[in-house]
Parts: structure tokens; sequence; C-alpha cells
């Protein structure tokens, strides 16, 4: 399998846009009074409007992205989800779409 790159999240979002089947859960955010991640506990959310206009969040809210090669794209699935987590300095979000039984 090849390493998912920032093309393949955004062509993942796209299509999981239109067919109205995307969701997000974001999993830690930046806190500047701790200067460092800290965990976010959160469930996934149905993701409405989307702006790819948008470099680092794509109008996702709750995604934000670093650029270049400080963004970590890895495949993701669990027992209803599929799709990518992004990992980088910023935050960490699992963006995905509901498995279809």
């Amino acid at each position: 399998m090849k390493k998912p790159t920032l093309a393949t999240l955004k062509s993942f979002i796209k299509r999981e846009h239109k067919n109205g089947n995307l969701y997000i859960k974001q999993t830690s955010t930046f806190d500047g009074m701790v200067d460092c991640n800290m965990p976010v506990k959160e469930d996934y959310r149905k993701v409405e409007g989307i702006d790819m206009e948008n470099k680092n969040t794509l109008g996702i809210r709750g995604l934000w992205l670093a650029g270049s090669s400080r963004d970590y794209i890895t495949p993701y699935a669990d027992d209803n989800f599929i799709g990518y987590e992004v990992d980088n300095c910023a935050n960490s979000a699992i963006i995905a779409m509901k498995r279809l039984c």
C-alpha cells in the first residue's frame, strides 16, 4: 500500500463529502498554556460544509494542516469508520466515512 499524501486526503474528503458520508473526530489540539497538544474528548460528527480553497483547514472545523512534510497522514479503521488520521504539531484528527454494513 502506498503512503497516503495530502492529495490522497483531499480526494477522499471531496468524494465522501459529495456522497454525504464524511465525518471528523478531533483527538487532540494545541494548548498554549502547556505548550503542547492535549487530548480532546470528542465523538465523530458529520462534516457539513467544506472550502477546499482554505489550505490549512480545508474548511473543516477541527482539522488543521501544518503543510509540507509536517503532516503525518496514516490510514485509519475501526469497527464503524474507515479513513485517515492526520497528526501534526497543531492537532490530531480522524477524517472518516461510515462503513457500509
